[in-house]
């Protein structure tokens, strides 16, 4: 089990509570993750303690507005939201290479840290990011999934049509969800100018998809690759879906050591 540890970083205006695992060596690779629409960072926990097992330092930052991260809520955009993450990974980035990681909703973030913050990161990394669109069905799973006041058989039908392959291990998603944070993360996108963040910085990206994730289906797989360029790594997961880090963690943790082996050599320094 990791030993975790809670830190506050300053960020602008904002106050961001974020968790770290203090134990793993102060040289280690770090990287900070940034939760999908509505979720905080404890969705990370099983993935983060393979990665730490693995050697990697992790930082979870809470989004402003819940788990002790506070900060403005009004007229934020992407930009605010990617200062906070990046405010946590560099208050813990010391001399080691540092990396942001983003799932689903939480890659938007991350592409805006890598695009605003290149002199901070050595890398990207995307976990089940959305392609260039998808099924209008799925976006109303989302509302009935993280509405407390609806059926739990229709909850869990939502979680199984938008998240998760196995219906057994949707149940404890039923829990988690901050309908306010949801508010303030779509009102964020809509004040943020595309261009602005799109590219994604020039860092290396690691895109990891799992192959039942509805948000990417077959013919958008190599999506990244084309919008980006020869710089996206792309890894497939069997038998997961937009819940892929919290379904398999083990895989997606391999999966992210492995990139981080091969993107780093004996003579890189890292940035800053």
């Amino acid at each position: 089990m990791v030993d975790w540890k809670t830190k506050v970083a300053l960020s602008d205006e904002a106050t961001i509570s974020y968790m770290v695992s203090e134990e793993i060596s102060s040289n280690a690779p770090v990287v900070c993750f940034i939760a999908s629409t509505g979720r905080g960072p404890k969705d990370f926990i099983p993935l983060a303690e393979s990665l730490c097992s693995l050697g990697v330092r992790v930082v979870l930052p809470w989004p402003r507005s819940i788990g002790g991260s506070d900060g403005p809520t009004e007229d934020i955009d992407f930009h605010d939201l990617a200062n906070d993450a990046a405010a946590a990974l560099e208050a813990e980035k010391g001399d080691s290479f540092a990396y942001i990681a983003g799932h689903a909703y939480g890659c938007w973030i991350a592409r805006t840290v890598a695009q605003d913050r290149p002199d901070l990161i050595s890398g990207l990394i995307l976990i089940a990011a959305g392609g260039a669109s998808w099924r209008p069905e799925l976006s109303a799973a989302i509302e009935v999934a993280m509405d407390y006041t609806a059926d739990e058989v229709a909850r869990l039908e939502a979680l199984c049509l938008a998240f998760f392959v196995e219906r057994s291990e949707a149940v404890h998603w039923l829990e988690g969800w901050f309908p306010d944070l949801v508010l303030l993360q779509r009102a964020a996108r809509a004040r943020t100018t595309k261009d602005s963040w799109w590219r994604s910085g020039s860092a290396p990206i690691l895109d990891i998809i799992g192959l039942c994730d509805p948000f990417r289906p077959t013919a958008e797989l190599d999506f990244y690759k084309r919008e980006l360029g020869d710089r996206v790594r792309i890894v497939t997961i069997a038998d997961s879906s937009h819940a892929l880090p919290d379904e398999k963690p083990a895989e997606v943790a391999e999966a992210i050591s492995g990139w981080l082996n091969s993107v780093r050599t004996p003579s890189d320094e890292p940035n800053g």
